[in-house]
């Protein structure tokens, strides 16, 4: 069994609830991104490092391998979702890792209630399903581009 020190950012949604508080009373801003992160690239590196920017503190919300069949299909996960969950953690810009079931991440957002809530991408905020729930507890919501070159989906295929 090998032995990470950084596994204590790995946390249930409890203990992630009673972190977030501890945070808050410290006056640090509470990012929020979530996602798959099936096989980590130099597009995820450089989305979570910009997601962090100074004075906040970023928890990822990593859909679970169940999540992950449901949205990609029946050939994905590639890595667990521990392996994932492990590699997020041991990454410095990442203060905390959260593993959900849901296809959303709005239970987590209405738990949380983080300051920003930020997704990669091109999307309109608006039409993000966790919009209406962050901006009705008072949060706001950053989109960060993508790095042109860069997807699971496309190593995936390179691989193949």
């Amino acid at each position: 069994m090998i032995n990470f020190t950084f596994k204590d950012k790995i946390l249930t949604s409890d203990k992630l609830h009673f972190k977030v508080r501890g945070w808050r009373f410290g006056q640090y801003t509470i990012a929020f991104t979530n996602g798959c992160f099936d096989l980590l690239h130099i597009g995820h590196i450089q989305y979570l490092s910009d997601a962090r920017k100074p004075g906040r503190k970023l928890i990822v919300g990593l859909n679970s391998d169940s999540s992950v069949q449901r949205l990609k299909g029946d050939t994905r996960p590639v890595n667990s979702q521990a392996d994932r969950a492990i590699m997020l953690a041991a990454l410095h810009c990442v203060d905390a890792v959260v593993i959900f079931e849901e296809d959303t991440a709005i239970p987590l957002l209405e738990l949380l209630t983080p300051d920003v809530y930020i997704k990669g991408g091109d999307y309109a905020p608006q039409s993000l399903p966790e919009y209406k729930t962050v901006i009705g507890y008072g949060g706001t919501v950053e989109i960060l581009p993508f790095v042109a070159g860069y997807s699971t989906t496309h190593l995936i295929q390179k691989l193949k």
